[in-house]
């Protein structure tokens, strides 16, 4: 992979005005269409975050860091303890082991939503803070619309909190209903609902004003790459850092792979 002068987590925590909508949907297109790559070989990322959100000066968007990557057609059970805190589904935090391309995305939204409001959708403390957080935002779940959600570990030790609206609308009063259906999409809670990365990428959302930006367009952000050379130390922490490595997986029997060997296994 060539190069890439700044993440995207650093961006945000150095830049004096937040990304436009524009920008934002370019960021997010690049994303969606990486994670279709990536699904479509039936690779889960599994710490999908800004600070994995690399940027080139010429705009392209990589993701990076598989250490957690596993594949999707798996049959064994994962550890529960994946992707960071702030971007990790709600099926992960309430214990389920089989994990989906679904988690991805449900990441992919708390990535749309932190840009398009210039700081993290779901900041928690722990566990059940941020299962706290992201039912303020959408609602409490119940079996109607996520069937089998009873089963979860979790659940059998744990009460959710009863908050019966969904206000996301009021957190993004200014997106367009394009905008609106494709968080929606993204944060069902059944993650068999929830959006797939290609349609994602079809969305009439990057087909209407203002149009996404192209990466030649996007800032290049010289004066965040000479702040951080001049000053390394002062970058801000600004999230809780990625669960365990995966290596403690293999150490209790669940099924490990590295993203090459994942890859390797593709081609033949």
């Amino acid at each position: 992979m060539e190069y890439c002068e700044q993440d995207l987590a650093s961006l945000l925590d150095n830049m004096p005005n937040s990304f436009t909508e524009a920008q934002v949907k370019g960021i997010m297109l690049q994303v969606f269409k990486g994670l279709r790559y990536l699904h479509e070989n039936f690779i889960i990322h599994r710490d999908l975050k800004v600070s994995n959100l690399l940027m080139t000066d010429k705009g392209m968007i990589k993701i990076a860091d598989f250490g957690l990557a596993r594949p999707s057609n798996s049959q064994h059970p994962m550890t529960p303890k994946v992707v960071t805190l702030w971007y990790r589904a709600p099926e992960v935090l309430l214990g389920d082991k089989m994990q989906t391309k679904a988690i991805d995305i449900w990441s992919a939204g708390c990535i749309m939503g932190e840009l398009l409001l210039h700081k993290p959708l779901f900041p928690g403390k722990n566990e059940i803070s941020q299962l706290e957080l992201i039912i303020d935002l959408l609602g409490t779940p119940n079996e109607r619309i996520w069937p089998g959600m009873a089963d979860l570990p979790v659940l059998k030790k744990v009460n959710l909190k009863v908050q019966p609206y969904n206000n996301l609308r009021q957190t993004f009063p200014w997106l367009s209903d394009a905008g609106f259906r494709l968080l929606n999409f993204l944060f069902m809670y059944d993650p068999t609902k929830r959006a797939r990365a290609r349609e994602c990428c079809q969305s009439s959302y990057f087909r209407e004003h203002p149009l996404p930006c192209e990466p030649e367009m996007m800032p290049s952000f010289p004066q965040h790459r000479l702040k951080r050379k001049a000053s390394p130390s002062d970058d801000t922490v600004r999230e809780p850092v990625a669960p365990v490595n995966p290596i403690l997986e293999a150490s209790s029997g669940l099924f490990d792979a590295t993203f090459d060997r994942i890859l390797k296994s593709r081609r033949k």
